[in-house]
């Protein structure tokens, strides 16, 4: 009964299990998390336009989208200094390069600190992009209208047509308004938008807007924090307040 009883709970704890993978795997799937690209960037924007940037691409994009000279080949060592140069520019500093290999291709992963987001477009690894962010009304606004790529020639890398170019928003405040879709809201603060790098080969426009409340997330949550420890700390004297007052209300009523 014992052996029967187990079984059944290693059934149960394995459905369990594959339930719950299969919910995270849609999920994952459904909102950009398991897909692969070619190409991608994360930006991370504050309030007073400075950024963090993460460029994450194969060689072979980077250079048919950005239209450098990259060596693409495997055999060949992977040149830090020369990527970190392709991104070095007035306002944009490059604060490490990595790599990594992806279906059989090289991949760079590049982090940025940019002084002045507005001024992106000015480096000619970003000329692509118009930015704009700025005051409207009681909101920030920040908008970036993608128009044409390089379109290198790079020769055949292994591309069949289903690879992704992809470009991640995450905001510093609540968002009152994206163009993203429903379904791109990630994480409460991150925005997602993305196209075929066929499509991006080809200078197909993209248009990313998102509208934000002028106070950021951490200063509320630091707020919250400091309201939350303030009337913690004022119930904790209430009671001992009460507690000494009983106390001596006890004391009074004895020596009488």
């Amino acid at each position: 009964m014992l052996n029967v009883r187990g079984s059944r709970r290693w059934c149960a704890a394995w459905c369990l299990v594959t339930v719950v993978a299969a919910a995270l795997l849609t999920t994952g799937c459904r909102r950009g998390f398991l897909r692969q690209y070619e190409y991608d960037e994360d930006i991370y924007l504050s309030l007073d336009g400075s950024a963090t940037i993460d460029v994450n691409a194969s060689l072979p994009a980077l250079a048919a989208l950005r239209g450098v000279d990259l060596d693409k080949s495997l055999s060949v060592r992977f040149d830090r200094a020369t990527v970190a140069a392709i991104f070095e520019s007035p306002g944009i500093h490059v604060v490490r390069v990595t790599s990594s290999r992806q279906r059989g291709r090289r991949f760079a992963h590049v982090r940025l600190d940019v002084s002045d987001i507005r001024k992106l477009p000015a480096a000619r690894v970003f000329s692509w992009a118009s930015i704009r962010f700025d005051r409207m009304g009681e909101l920030y606004r920040f908008r970036e209208d993608l128009g044409a790529s390089a379109n290198k020639p790079v020769g055949d890398v292994g591309w069949n047509g289903s690879e992704l170019v992809g470009f991640r928003l995450h905001l510093p405040s609540k968002i009152a308004y994206h163009n993203a879709g429903e379904d791109n809201l990630l994480r409460g603060n991150i925005l997602a938008w993305e196209q075929s790098l066929s499509d991006r080969l080809a200078g197909q426009p993209l248009e990313m807007e998102a509208r934000m409340e002028p106070t950021s997330i951490l200063y509320r949550t630091l707020w919250l924090f400091v309201g939350s420890m303030a009337a913690a700390f004022t119930m904790l004297a209430l009671i001992i307040w009460w507690v000494v007052k009983k106390g001596k209300d006890r004391t009074g009523q004895a020596t009488n």
